[in-house]
């Protein structure tokens, strides 16, 4: 099964002006997820797809595949992810002459995965013919809320009135496809990002939750960075270095 990492990094990016060249614990922010990717096993290519010729070097550095740039159209603030992962899927195919039959998506601004998180990710779609996708979820015991049509507050599931010890309640799952997902590229050509039929992969790792858009976020996973990699080393991101 042929399987293609897909990371969007646009230049364009208003919270944090140049975000996904910003350096973090000393690399570029876009590097982390490239190197996530190359050390999964599991991809065949990593392609970043990007409108920036700055993002491009530094992703090229640090070993991904650019063979050219994005479309300016499908880098505006309103593009969706699901439009700029089908236009990388089939331009890179089209490109290369290569067609995939498994599609990863990372990004820039998640960076607390774990590589085999990845690599879970794929083998479960090779060893399970049934699903559709495998994403990274947080999970948690925590009330959620919404407004319904009525616009009247409500819990989002009956059995979240019953308040119990958090040990015994039931777990949802906040979905973090940017940290790990993997999906058949037949969803992405649909246009796409998830399936129906799914697992999860699950993680209690608070540090998860830190999505980088902001300099406060960046201000975060520094110090998030320095923490683990003196008290949970195995949990910090892996230290990329140039290729």
């Amino acid at each position: 099964m042929k399987t293609i990492c897909v990371i969007p990094a646009r230049g364009g990016s208003k919270g944090l002006p140049r975000k996904n060249v910003k350096l973090l614990a000393g690399h570029p922010l876009i590097a982390y997820p490239i190197v996530a990717a190359l050390q999964s096993g599991v991809c065949d290519t990593v392609f970043l797809s990007t409108d920036d010729e700055e993002i491009a070097e530094a992703g090229s550095r640090y070993g991904a595949t650019v063979p050219f740039l994005r479309p300016a159209e499908l880098a505006g603030d309103l593009t969706t992810t699901e439009a700029t992962l089908k236009n990388a899927l089939e331009s890179y195919e089209a490109y290369s002459g290569k067609s995939f039959d498994c599609c990863v998506f990372i990004t820039a601004t998640d960076i607390f995965r774990q590589p085999t998180w990845i690599t879970d990710a794929v083998r479960r779609l090779q060893n399970d013919l049934s699903l559709e996708s495998v994403f990274a979820g947080y999970g948690t015991h925590k009330n959620y809320w919404h407004r319904n049509d009525l616009g009247a507050y409500e819990r989002i599931l009956p059995w979240m009135s019953t308040y119990s010890s958090r040990q015994i309640r039931q777990t949802i799952w906040r979905e973090d496809t940017g940290l790990a997902s993997a999906s058949r590229a037949s969803l992405w050509r649909e246009g796409r990002r998830i399936g129906d039929k799914v697992e999860i992969i699950s993680n209690g790792l608070t540090e998860t939750a830190i999505d980088i858009h902001d300099e406060f976020d960046l201000f975060l996973a520094e110090k998030a960075i320095e923490w683990l990699r003196v008290h949970a080393p195995n949990r910090a991101p892996v230290s990329p270095s140039p290729q």
